[in-house]
């Protein structure tokens, strides 16, 4: 028997569960907004993949197709996190300028 929307629900759950910790140590991330976001993404991913999961018996696709969207999802979606979350602590702030003038943006301009 296949319960891949069981493990969809549970990665979902799971995904949540890590953007609630992110948002936990936000204020520690060398970039805050990208902590923000990240702590966002978590959320976010993590509620949909338990849409999906809830959804996922309706689904018509091969079995084929069934299995690698289900792998395709997952991987999307946690690396959308871990990729957030790695920007936030490098201090990435190329796509998310801040008016603040502490910023990489700031500096640039003050040359």
């Amino acid at each position: 028997m296949d319960h891949s929307d069981r493990r969809l629900m549970w990665h979902g759950m799971f995904l949540f569960l890590i953007g609630l910790l992110t948002g936990f140590a936000e204020q520690h991330f060398a970039n805050v907004r990208m902590g923000l976001a990240a702590h966002l993404e978590g959320v976010m991913n993590g509620t949909f993949l338990l849409a999906l999961g809830a959804a996922w018996p309706q689904l018509r696709l091969s079995p084929s197709l069934k299995v690698i969207t289900y792998w395709i999802t997952l991987y999307g979606t946690y690396v959308n996190w871990l990729m957030t979350a790695l920007a936030a602590v490098f201090g990435t702030a190329a796509l998310s300028p801040s008016p603040e003038p502490d910023t990489a943006v700031w500096r640039g301009r003050r040359n």
